[in-house]
């Protein structure tokens, strides 16, 4: 805290005019740089950002131009005018007098005389020729609900020595209501009491409002970002739903003929709420007696994975229809990643199976082999050679065939299906399931031990398991 002021040590005179010139320069030079970048931003723009680095602008400016004001006074050091020789002051008073405009008074406390600069008189809207007002009368002047602080400052300053530093509002018949600034401190006499009190009082109305309308422009981003997540969040689900709809039950494929596979699928969520991300699965029935199955992720979350898998399952469904092998379709879609905007990476398994023969032939991107149940075993199928999608354009993905019987079940996962595990420790985890598997169960029953085994407790990524049953 300042100390007090003593009688017999007035204040120092402020500092002569070469610093103060070189403050002013300084200032103005800022001031000029801050407008220039002010100019380029958009007063009205439609994007809360904007309106926001806009308001920021204008307070710097009307700060700098407070600084500004201030430091002139302080070169010229006017002597205060009498009361009776001040002008009238003007109806509308400009706008950069108002934001700078500063006053000071005094009080003795040993004569009652009272003493107001001439900008006090019209900080505080009051004729210049009547008296200044003394501390028991101040508080007359400001708003009902601030006349407490006042009176507790001015009470803290007198008989505590506190210094005073705080607001209140005052009505003003030309422009409503004034924000005014006091900073004050009490002078002391040679026997420690207070003999008078000094106070500068400052117009900060203009001040205030710029800091409010910055303020409210940063609610109002926060709120648009908010809401912007929120649809986008949306958008995600309705997309994600669209190309990975939720399965009810076991699906036949095909739907007709004496050989079929019984197939089932899930989509585990994150325990916490995240973004939508991109994992998928898919089954597809073929010409030529055949079906398409399918896993894979996408890196990225939100629209932008949800978007990438609708366009990787629509080229997967297009080029498979048109009798692509898993190896060139798998190939295809790494020159297809390669030509988009934003750089992904992709993993992925397509099989073709043939109903007729019970066999597969299935390719792989970078992603786990698919693992093969039979009797009350498991194990994972020999992978062939095959790289990201994305990480090497250019590369080929071998194929590799396997014989299939009937019961025997397939499962195709994503990474990130077994929590805390990856890679042979998830498969490990995941062959151990095959007892519960065995038994001539249905797909649809096999995908819920799955999810009774690894989706009920707490997990951080998304992933999907589809399994195939050779029916028949």
């Amino acid at each position: 805290m300042p100390s007090p002021l003593s009688a017999d040590r007035p204040a120092a005179r402020p500092p002569g005019g070469g610093p103060v010139d070189a403050l002013i320069s300084q200032t103005r030079r800022l001031k000029g740089e801050v407008d220039a970048v002010r100019r380029d931003t958009p007063a009205d723009a439609g994007d809360p950002r904007e309106r926001w680095r806009r308001a920021l602008y204008d307070l710097a400016m009307h700060q700098l131009d407070d600084l500004d004001e201030h430091l002139a006074q302080l070169r010229e050091d006017p002597p205060p005018a009498p009361a009776e020789e001040l002008p009238a002051p003007p109806a509308t008073p400009p706008r950069a007098a108002l934001l700078s405009r500063v006053g000071s008074a005094e009080w003795d406390l040993l004569t009652d005389e009272v003493s107001w600069s001439g900008e006090l008189y019209r900080i505080l809207g009051r004729d210049p020729a009547a008296p200044p007002l003394t501390l028991d009368e101040l508080p007359s002047l400001v708003c009902d609900e601030d006349r407490p602080r006042l009176t507790e400052m001015v009470t803290g300053c007198l008989i505590d020595g506190r210094p005073i530093d705080g607001e209140f509002r005052v009505p003003h018949a030309a422009d409503g209501i004034r924000t005014v600034h006091m900073m004050g401190e009490p002078v002391l006499g040679a026997d420690g009491s207070t003999v008078s009190m000094w106070a500068v009082l400052r117009d900060v109305s203009e001040l205030r409002r710029c800091r409010r309308a910055v303020s409210e422009t940063r609610d109002s981003l926060h709120r648009h970002r908010h809401a912007a997540a929120r649809s986008e969040h949306r958008l995600a689900v309705e997309l994600q739903e669209a190309v990975l709809p939720a399965w009810h039950g076991s699906l036949r494929f095909p739907r007709r003929g004496p050989r079929a596979l019984d197939v089932a699928a899930v989509h585990l969520p994150p325990s916490a709420h995240a973004s939508i991300g991109g994992d998928w699965y898919d089954a597809l029935e073929l010409s030529g007696d055949a079906t398409l199955l399918g896993v894979g992720e996408l890196t990225g979350q939100g629209v932008g994975a949800a978007s990438g898998v609708a366009m990787l399952l629509g080229a997967v469904r297009g080029m498979a229809l048109a009798g692509t092998a898993p190896g060139p379709l798998l190939d295809c879609l790494d020159r297809l990643l390669d030509t988009t905007a934003q750089p992904v990476l992709a993993g992925a398994v397509c099989l073709r199976y043939r109903h007729d023969t019970r066999t597969a032939v299935w390719a792989r991107a970078g992603h786990p082999a698919p693992l093969l149940y039979r009797g009350r075993a498991g194990r994972a199928l020999d992978a062939p050679r095959g790289a990201l999608l994305g990480a090497a354009p250019g590369s080929a993905h071998e194929q590799a065939e396997e014989t299939f019987e009937v019961g025997d079940l397939l499962l195709l996962h994503t990474d990130g299906l077994v929590p805390g595990h990856t890679g042979t420790a998830a498969v490990h985890r995941l062959l151990a399931l095959a007892p519960r598997f065995a038994g001539g169960r249905s797909a649809r029953d096999c995908v819920r031990e799955v999810v009774r085994e690894f989706g009920e407790g707490e997990r951080a990524e998304h992933a999907c398991v589809l399994v195939a049953r050779v029916a028949s």
